[in-house]
C-alpha cells in the first residue's frame, strides 16, 4: 500500500508537470504570440516578453516576429515612360503592426511575402512606367562633372575646359530632373501600403536597389555612351595638338631670336676686336713704319710662298726684301 502511495504521488507530479509545461510558454522580445481556442483568437496580443501561460491542449500560442523584417523584390524588366526596357531590382522593410489581422490573413511570414510580392511589384511597375529613365537614376539636378573640380581648375588650357562644359552642360539639357528616385520610390510605398493594412502589415520602406538596361539596349547605350566620350576626346586631342603647334612654333621663334641675338652680339664683338686690332696696327706703323712694312711682307711670305711655284721677276717689289738679304747678289 505504502509502495502504491509513492507510485501515485510520482505519477501526480508527472501529471501535474506537464500540464504546467504545457501551460507555459515564454515571449522572447523579438517575438509577439497570438492566442488561439479551437483556431479562434483569444484575447489581445501577447507583446510583452516574458513567462506566459495558456490553458494546455484547448489553447495554443502562435508566434509570430515583432522585429523588422526584409522582402526582396526579383528584378524583372520593366518599360520607361520613354519607352526604354530596363531590369528594376527593389527590396523592403516591413513590419507585423496588427498579429491578429496578421493571423487571420496571412497566417505566416511565407505567405505575407507572397502578398508583399503581388503587392509591392505591381507598385513599383506603374511608378516606373510613368515616369522617364533619367527619374529613377537620380534624385536631382546636382551637376555631375567629368573632372572633379581640382582636376579641372589643373587644366591650364581655356579651350579643353569650355569642351568639358559644353559637354557637361549637354547633359544638363538633355536631362531634367523633375521627381527624382526619392519621390518614386516614396510613391511606391504610398500606393503598396493602402493594400496591406488589411494584412495587419505596415511597410517601412521600398526601395530601388539595382537599375540597369536590358542586354539589347545595353549594348546600344554603351557604344553611344563611347562614341560620346571618343568625340570629346577628340575635341581635346585637337585643341592639344594646336596648343603643341604654337608652343612648338614659339620655340622655334624665341630660338631665332636666341641664335640673332648671338650671332649680333659675336659680330659686334668681332668688330670692335677687328677696330682694336686696326688701332693697334696704326699705332705700330706711325712708330717705325719701315719694320711695319718688313713684318707684314714675312707674313704674306709665309702665306704665300709655302708650297707654292711662282715665276716672278728678280726686280720685283714683291720680292724686295728677299734680294735684300740674298747673299748672292753679295
Amino acid at each position: 500500500m505504502q509502495a502504491n502511495k509513492y507510485i501515485a504521488i510520482v505519477v501526480v507530479l508527472i501529471i501535474a508537470g506537464f500540464v504546467f509545461l504545457s501551460s507555459a510558454y515564454t515571449v522572447d522580445e523579438t517575438e509577439q504570440v497570438v492566442v488561439t481556442q479551437f483556431g479562434r483568437v483569444i484575447g489581445d496580443p501577447v507583446v510583452e516578453p516574458g513567462l506566459k501561460f495558456l490553458i494546455p491542449f484547448i489553447q495554443q500560442a502562435n508566434y509570430f516576429p515583432r522585429n523588422i523584417q526584409a522582402w526582396d523584390g526579383q528584378p524583372g524588366q520593366i518599360p520607361t515612360l520613354d519607352k526604354t526596357y530596363i531590369w528594376v531590382d527593389t527590396f523592403s522593410r516591413w513590419r507585423i503592426v496588427d498579429p491578429v489581422a496578421f493571423f487571420r490573413t496571412v497566417t505566416d511570414t511565407q505567405s505575407a511575402l507572397g502578398r508583399l510580392d503581388d503587392i509591392i511589384n505591381p507598385a513599383v511597375r506603374n511608378v516606373v512606367t510613368s515616369h522617364e529613365l533619367i527619374e529613377t537614376v537620380r534624385n536631382s539636378n546636382r551637376e555631375m562633372t567629368t573632372l572633379d573640380q581640382e582636376e579641372l581648375d589643373d587644366v591650364k588650357s581655356e579651350a579643353i575646359k569650355e569642351v568639358v562644359e559644353e559637354t557637361e552642360e549637354k547633359d544638363r539639357r538633355q536631362y531634367n530632373i523633375k521627381v527624382g528616385r526619392a519621390a518614386l520610390t516614396k510613391r511606391m510605398l504610398d500606393e503598396a501600403q493602402p493594400k496591406l493594412e488589411k494584412f495587419g502589415i505596415e511597410i517601412i520602406d521600398v526601395k530601388i536597389k539595382r537599375v540597369n538596361y536590358v542586354k539589347g539596349v545595353r549594348n546600344s547605350v554603351y557604344n553611344r555612351m563611347i562614341a560620346e566620350r571618343k568625340q570629346m576626346a577628340e575635341k581635346i586631342r585637337s585643341i592639344g595638338q594646336g596648343e603643341a603647334r604654337k608652343i612648338e612654333g614659339d620655340k622655334e621663334r624665341d630660338l631665332l631670336e636666341i641664335q640673332s641675338g648671338a650671332y649680333r652680339k659675336a659680330e659686334q664683338i668681332k668688330g670692335e676686336a677687328d677696330a682694336q686690332a686696326t688701332e693697334i696696327y696704326a699705332r705700330a706703323f706711325e712708330k717705325d713704319a719701315e719694320f711695319y712694312t718688313f713684318l707684314q711682307s714675312l707674313e704674306v711670305y709665309q702665306n704665300s710662298l709655302e708650297g707654292a711655284d711662282l715665276v716672278l721677276s728678280t726686280d720685283s717689289e714683291f720680292l724686295r726684301y728677299l734680294n735684300d738679304f740674298n747673299p748672292v747678289s753679295e
